[in-house]
């Protein structure tokens, strides 16, 4: 059984963070969830109305974020990849840096140093100089960085269509095969 890791920070985007967690319970992985405190805010505000222990409740194991000794801070701890959904501002510049004071950014900085993957999902817009350097640094470093940035070819006609493109691009980079969006068959 793969196992998955899956941060959520307190960049708005939240939604993504949950589908996937909803998703990757249809697939034969261990999903291992560390979320910034900040997130849990944000779910408030942007959440379907879940509480942020039902959310919590979607992943199979879940750390403390302030636990710099869980198994995932460990890159002797295998797993198959990593992926922060969304990515704050703030976590691509501290992953930039290669500052691991919390257990997202530890988990992530590991995961680099083992040349395991990991996926990083912005949604900042506009892109600042500084961010744009980060993400830059950070795909240089060996991540992967997947703006949420939805596809229009698939005439979306709901927010969720939006989301599960998102995730399901994620999916596929984590090598998961899912038919929650509408890829492109070309064009005559």
């Amino acid at each position: 059984m793969d196992r998955v890791v899956v941060g959520i920070t307190g960049a708005s985007g939240i939604p993504y963070g949950v589908r996937l967690l909803e998703i990757l319970r249809e697939f034969d992985v261990e999903v291992h969830l560390t979320c910034s405190p900040s997130a849990e805010l944000v779910n408030k505000h942007e959440g379907d109305g879940r509480t942020w222990k039902e959310v919590l409740a979607l992943a199979d194991v879940v750390h403390d974020n302030g636990n710099l000794a869980a198994s995932i801070a460990s890159g002797s701890f295998k797993v198959k990849a990593m992926a922060i959904v969304p990515c704050s501002g703030t976590t691509l510049g501290k992953l930039a840096a290669g500052i691991s004071d919390n257990l997202v950014t530890r988990a992530a900085l590991v995961m680099l140093k083992e040349r395991r993957q990991l996926i990083l999902v912005p949604r900042e817009t506009p892109l600042s100089s500084i961010y744009i350097d980060n993400m830059a640094k950070l795909s240089n470093a060996g991540a992967i960085i997947a703006p949420a940035s939805p596809a229009f070819y698939n005439k979306p006609k709901t927010l969720d269509d939006n989301i599960n493109f998102i995730v399901g691009r994620v999916l596929d980079l984590l090598g998961y095969d899912s038919d929650i969006f509408s890829r492109w068959e070309g064009s005559e």
